[in-house]
């Protein structure tokens, strides 16, 4: 039997073949972080982000109308609207309010909006932003079972011209929503709670008419049409069990005046017999969201600094070709697919990382600069970087610079010159960022929806609410779509160009 020895590798000699991941993951990192103007640009990535976040927070000034309006005792402690027509009794404890309601339409040559609601309410008082559960109808959305401004549940499918059977029972502070097509089979909606345990509420009908609005912008003059609507409704066959007898029906205009917020218009009520025809406009609902997406202003220097994690992304890969390094890796690693998939994993990471010491020092720089320039608790949120919604943006910033970066190197894995890779990522990313804020509305949140631009939907933090119909501007930081699909969208162009440039580099030579 015999043997044969092993002579002594001599160092820097290339194995061929040992191409194991963790060390061509290895073996990736040590390009990177060996090359001195790499760790510059990643340097300035992060330094240019956190500038330009900072510039971008001091100059989003708030101009606030009315002078001495601005004072915190000035301001409602709730975002919301509640200003309607609301004609009601007492009910002293436990009980229930009945109507068949027709409606709501509109009163006038326009027809009702969308969101017009008339309806059966419980409310703790008469108060504006004062609790409430409220059921009602809808031209646009059925029977809708809404509470606390924002909770709001689908009762089932309800035409406006065909009268329905409400019903709100309360016990206690809790009160239950049932519906009916014909007054005596009746489905069960939903409970909700008011602040008021015990003693006497309003309960009754009510019908709110919100603002009609629409907007046009064509090439960045944005033109915006804000009318006030007013709805009607009938109700018939009204009964309140539990409350006083002998007591008569009172009509509210819930926010109109007395310091309330409200801005619809006085309310109408037309009675015949146990006929009520209410007649009002306004809206009980969240507030529109308040513009710009603060925590979307505080990270806005990343529009910028993605052009250098690109650039870098870029170059990791057309550097070895500029220069037929790329060659002796394909030696010392014959299965390219995991060169370049090792090659994303570090570049991802590494940008990753930088993002998220960008993301957190603008965040945490600018937001102070935005409070001292009036945008304050409550009319903007109170936010915390423990917040869900906070940690999602700042996070998901990092998380969108890695895959831009990971989209760069594909497209270098493709076009093989640092020129042309660049210029794509603009054309592709940065391009798109400039012109949905000069574009007409719908090509802008069309560019919004289906380029890589998608992405950054995941650092907007307002809250939206299917309930009110607001008004979106990407100029504001508002996406058509939510955080995480915009991210996925992203992802997808990352993903699937990678998996291009997987496939191409293995069908041709180095």
């Amino acid at each position: 039997m015999t043997t044969t020895a092993t002579p002594p590798r001599r160092p820097g000699t290339v194995v061929v073949g040992r191409d194991g991941f963790p060390q061509l993951l290895r073996a990736e990192w040590t390009k990177l972080r060996t090359v001195r103007r790499w760790g510059l640009t990643l340097l300035a990535a992060v330094v240019v982000t956190v500038l330009i976040s900072l510039f971008s927070a001091s100059s989003s000034g708030l101009q606030v109308e009315g002078g001495g309006g601005s004072s915190a005792a000035d301001r409602p402690a709730r975002h919301v609207r509640d200003d309607f027509t609301f004609v009601h009794r007492t009910l002293p404890a436990d009980g229930s309010v009945t109507a068949r309601v027709t409606g709501p339409t509109g009163a006038g040559p326009d027809r009702a909006p969308e969101w017009a609601k008339a309806g059966v309410l419980v409310k703790e008082n008469t108060e504006s932003g004062s609790d409430y559960a409220a059921l009602m109808v809808t031209p646009g959305h059925g029977v809708r079972f809404q509470s606390d401004f924002t909770r709001d549940v689908a009762g089932g499918d309800a035409s406006a011209d065909t009268p329905h059977w409400l019903r709100l029972t309360r016990a206690g502070a809790t009160v239950t929503a049932y519906a009916s097509d014909d007054g005596r089979d009746w489905r069960k909606i939903g409970t909700a709670g008011i602040g008021t345990a015990t003693g006497a509420v309003p309960v009754g009908l009510f019908v709110a008419s919100p603002n009609v609005q629409s907007m046009q912008r064509q090439f960045g003059n944005v033109s915006i049409d804000d009318r006030p609507s007013r709805s009607t409704a009938r109700f018939d066959e009204v009964t309140v069990k539990g409350a006083k007898s002998g007591a008569d029906w009172k009509r509210t205009d819930i926010g109109q005046g007395g310091g309330g917020q409200g801005k619809g218009e006085q309310g109408e009520l037309v009675r015949s017999g146990g006929t009520f025809t209410l007649t009002g406009s306004g809206d009980i609902a969240p507030g529109a969201p308040m513009q710009p997406d603060l925590v979307a202003t505080a990270l806005n220097g990343s529009q910028l600094g993605l052009v250098l994690i690109a650039a870098l992304g870029v170059l990791f890969i057309t550097a070895e070709y500029r220069r037929g390094m790329i060659r002796t890796t394909f030696v010392a690693s014959p299965r390219r697919g995991r060169v370049l998939v090792a090659k994303a994993v570090v570049i991802g990471a590494v940008a990753f990382a930088a993002g998220l010491v960008a993301s957190l020092a603008s965040y945490l720089l600018s937001m102070p600069v935005l409070r001292a320039n009036g945008h304050e608790p409550p009319r903007f949120p109170d936010f915390s970087l423990t917040d869900g919604p906070v940690l999602r943006a700042v996070f998901g910033t990092a998380a969108l610079l890695a895959l831009i970066a990971v989209l760069a190197l594909a497209l270098g894995a493709l076009l093989r010159n640092t020129a042309a890779a660049i210029t794509t990522v603009v054309v592709v990313i940065v391009l798109p960022l400039i012109l949905v804020s000069m574009l007409p509305l719908g090509l802008s949140q069309w560019l919004q929806r289906l380029t890589p631009v998608a992405g950054f939907a995941i650092q907007e933090t307002t809250p939206r609410h299917d309930q009110v119909a607001s008004l979106c501007l990407p100029e504001d930081g508002c996406y058509p779509q939510g955080a995480w699909t915009g991210f996925a969208t992203l992802a997808t162009y990352a993903v699937v160009t990678l998996g291009v440039a997987v496939w191409r580099v293995r069908k041709r030579d180095a």
